[in-house]
């Protein structure tokens, strides 16, 4: 029996682009979604036809390459270059236009805002498409790392050691050459000279670093990417890296909301879900966060922008209350509103003056009132209590009444917020894991907040795929002819967005 036996190379075959590739096929829904997008009114720098020179390149090529290069698992413009000669879904997409490398790289670092509004634009889509709920919301960040090394930012404390070494070693070459003077006919030291200069150029540079670092204002400095921050991961493990923040609507885990931040979680909350409820145009929703965004102010504010918070609460230490035993801490002290006082478990009254303190610390700033009695100092369960002499103080931040009822809901629909993490947490998985989109080559926020946008645009594409088909989906996009007015009009309740790049929208003549 022989084996199978292939068709020769030679053969001559009569076929188009158009045979080889199935109805199904993804690269459709781009070509249908990239053809009906206006680039223009996004924002896209878009070239324009020129009476001489060499043609350029139609902006909607580039995106096109970019759309495919990211669903499957390619960003690198020298690579997605390579695609374009010999993918056959390449060469369909693009009509087999084949840009270079550098051209395909431009488009990604020029039009990072424009990425942005691409993806609330396809939220707006899925949302007609009715593939989500805008019912409950599941809100969580990731962390990208940084194209900035560890040993290229700084704090002052890194930058003292530097310095500090520097003048060690600079001593230590002195009293050797010194030394070396004081023997008679002693061989020369070599090369001292050349060393003591290098440290001498080390030190202006980490003194310059210390003068930028003061001058910002922040508690360190990266000199790759001067956007990039030191930030926790995990546990203590510390990386350079930004902050990708996601909400994520439960009807069928699509990202409804996405930009990225070089801080830690805590005071992300509010700019978060107030994106995702003006992304959908809904009026109010229940935003399921975990305890790394407990925060009042941040609580506060999603309240005001009638957004219903279920923020886990964070666990109360020993740390947490200096000397207070379980059974005494805050939350076991009664807080009466209409008296505006607080009863303690041994039954007495704490009050206060009125007065507002303000406290302000490296994460946080805010107003509060103190609460004491007298009675404390002869309390018989003091020591069980507090360890200071005058007695129990307690203090109530403004934002108390919004995280009081914040937690009450933590407490009254743990099943709900146990929905969090089947949310959101495999987007990341999938992003970071399957996909190995774990770091960002870009620099600066704006640019790196633009290729995230893309990759949660890329996410969304992916996965309404997955739920639909593509015949079904190119379908409901032709239809999805709504006026463009009433789009005009939202972007520009947007304030965030500048008003001269707020005109976009679908082409109006979504051919079917």
């Amino acid at each position: 029996m022989q084996h199978i036996i292939g068709i020769s190379r030679h053969q001559m075959r009569i076929s188009s682009l158009e045979d080889a590739i199935a109805p199904d096929n993804q690269v459709r829904f781009i070509d249908a979604f990239v053809t009906f997008t206006d680039l223009a009114k996004l924002g896209f720098a878009v070239q324009t036809i020129k009476t001489e020179g060499r043609p350029s390149y139609d902006t909607k090529v580039f995106l096109k390459i970019y759309l495919y290069g990211y669903l499957g698992g390619i960003r690198s413009s020298r690579k997605l270059e390579k695609e374009c000669f010999r993918n056959i879904e390449m060469q369909w997409l693009l009509e087999d236009i084949r840009p270079n490398y550098h051209s395909i790289s431009d488009f990604r670092k020029n039009n990072p805002a424009a990425l942005k509004k691409l993806f609330k634009l396809f939220v707006s889509f899925l949302k007609d498409a009715d593939l989500i709920g805008g019912e409950t919301i599941a809100i969580d960040g990731t962390k990208s790392r940084a194209h900035n090394s560890k040993k290229a930012n700084f704090n002052q404390k890194k930058i003292d050691k530097h310095l500090e070494y520097i003048e060690t070693k600079t001593q230590e070459y002195l009293d050797a050459l010194e030394a070396n003077d004081a023997k008679e006919n002693s061989p020369k030291i070599k090369n001292v000279q050349q060393k003591i200069e290098c440290l001498k150029q080390n030190k202006i540079r980490y003194e310059l670093l210390e003068e930028k670092l003061k001058a910002s204002g922040e508690p360190q400095i990266s000199t790759t990417d001067s956007d990039a921050r030191a930030l926790l991961v995990q546990g203590q493990v510390v990386e350079i890296s930004f902050n990708m923040q996601a909400a994520v609507d439960a009807k069928h885990n699509l990202v409804v909301a996405t930009h990225t931040i070089n801080r830690n979680d805590r005071n992300a909350l509010s700019a978060i879900a107030i994106e995702a409820k003006e992304n959908l145009e809904i009026e109010t929703y229940t935003a399921l966060v975990d305890k790394g965004y407990h925060n009042g102010r941040e609580i506060e504010a999603c309240r005001q922008a009638n957004i219903t918070t279920i923020v886990a609460q964070p666990e109360q230490g020993k740390n947490k209350e200096n000397g207070t035993t379980k059974d005494y801490f805050v939350s076991k002290f009664q807080y009466n509103k209409t008296t505006d006082t607080y009863t303690c478990p041994q039954g007495e009254t704490l009050k206060t003056t009125g007065h507002w303190h303000k406290k302000t610390t490296d994460r946080d700033s805010y107003e509060f009132k103190r609460y004491r009695t007298p009675k404390c100092r002869e309390c018989p369960v003091k020591h069980l209590c507090t360890s200071r002499m005058a007695g129990r103080d307690i203090d109530r931040s403004q934002y108390a009444d919004a995280v009081e009822e914040n937690n009450k809901r933590y407490h009254a629909n743990a099943q709900l917020y146990r929905k969090r993490q089947e949310i959101n947490e495999h987007i990341f998985g999938t992003i970071k894991r399957q996909w190995g989109y774990n770091h960002t080559n870009l620099t600066g926020l704006e640019k790196v907040n633009g290729e995230h946008s893309l990759i949660m645009l890329v996410y969304n594409i992916k996965r309404s795929i997955n739920i639909l088909g593509v015949p079904e989906l190119i379908a409901k996009l032709k239809k999805w002819n709504s006026p463009y007015k009433a789009k005009v009009l939202f972007l520009l309740k947007m304030s965030y967005l500048k008003p001269k790049l707020d005109f976009f929208f679908f082409e109006t003549k979504l051919a079917s």
